[in-house]
C-alpha cells in the first residue's frame, strides 16, 4: 500500500476532504482533520453538526462518499471497522451497551479478543491492564447489568483499551452523569492522555472537555469552522453564532 502523506510526520490520523451523503442529504461536506500523535484534541458543535458521522467514517462504521483517511500515513479508506480496530482505532459509543449478563471482566475479554485479535497470556495481560486503568479491577467479578452509569462508562473505556488503541475516539463519554461523576470520569481521561494515549473526544459538556484537550475544532453543518487553542476557538465570533448560541451539542 501506498505511503500518503499528510505534510506532517506527527500526524498518526486523517481525514482528507471528507464528505458523506446519505441519499441526497449531504452530512459532512469536505472535512479536512489531522490528529497528532500524543495529542488530545477536541471536536464541538451544534447537534445536527456532523461529529458523530465524523467519528462513523474515522472509525470504518460508515464508508467516506468522498475523501479519504489515513492512518500512520496509509490510506485506510476501504479498511472495515475489524480491520481499523487492529490497527490501532478504538472507540467509546454515547450510549454503553455491555453485555449484560457477562462479568466486568469477560465483557473486556471480549474486546481482547475479537477486537485486538489477543490470545493467551497476552490477552490476560490486556484485560488486566485495561481493569487496572479504569479502576474496574476491584469489580472485575460483577455482573455488566448491576453496574450504576459511572461503571457502565468505565467499562466502557476498558473495553476499547483493550483493544489496545494507538488513538481512542470517545464520543459524547460524559453525557448522563452528575457532576461528581463527570469529574471523576474527565481524571480518569485525563489520566488516560498523560500516560500517552493520543484522544479525540466529542463531547456536549464543554468544561469537562476544556479540561483535558490541548486543541479544538469546532463543525458545524458538515464543515470546520475553526480549530486550534481552546480559548481562542470558543472566542471565534462564528463559534460564538453556531455553538454558544445554537443548541448543544
Amino acid at each position: 500500500m501506498a505511503n500518503l502523506q499528510t505534510g506532517d510526520p506527527a500526524v498518526v490520523l486523517a481525514a482528507l476532504g471528507v464528505s458523506k451523503h446519505f441519499g441526497a442529504l449531504q452530512v459532512l461536506h469536505g472535512v479536512d482533520l489531522q490528529v497528532r500523535q500524543g495529542e488530545a484534541l477536541g471536536i464541538v458543535g451544534p447537534n445536527g453538526a456532523g461529529k458523530t458521522t465524523l467519528f462513523g467514517v474515522l472509525a470504518g462504521t460508515l464508508p467516506a462518499s468522498h475523501g479519504q483517511v489515513l492512518f500512520d500515513g496509509c490510506d485506510i479508506s476501504a479498511w472495515d471497522t475489524a480491520r481499523r480496530c487492529r490497527a490501532g482505532i478504538g472507540r467509546t459509543h454515547q450510549v454503553p451497551r455491555p453485555f449484560l449478563s457477562m462479568s466486568v471482566a469477560d465483557n473486556v475479554r471480549v474486546a481482547a479478543q475479537h477486537g485486538a485479535g489477543l490470545r493467551g497470556m497476552a490477552e490476560v495481560a490486556a484485560v488486566q491492564q485495561a481493569l487496572a486503568r479504569t479502576g474496574l479491577d476491584t469489580l472485575a467479578t460483577r455482573p455488566a447489568d448491576t453496574l450504576g452509569l459511572l461503571d457502565r462508562k468505565r467499562l466502557e473505556l476498558a473495553r476499547a483499551l483493550a483493544t489496545q488503541p494507538k488513538v481512542l475516539l470517545l464520543d459524547e463519554i460524559g453525557g448522563g452523569l452528575t457532576e461528581a461523576e463527570l469529574l471523576q470520569l474527565v481524571a480518569l481521561v485525563g489520566s488516560l492522555h498523560a500516560q500517552g494515549l493520543t484522544l479525540v473526544w466529542i463531547e456536549h459538556v464543554l468544561h469537562a472537555l476544556l479540561k483535558v484537550v490541548g486543541r479544538l475544532v469546532c463543525m458545524d453543518a458538515g464543515a470546520v469552522l475553526a480549530e486550534g487553542e481552546p480559548a481562542a476557538v470558543m472566542a471565534h465570533p462564528r463559534v460564538v453564532q453556531a455553538y454558544l448560541g445554537g443548541a448543544a451539542a
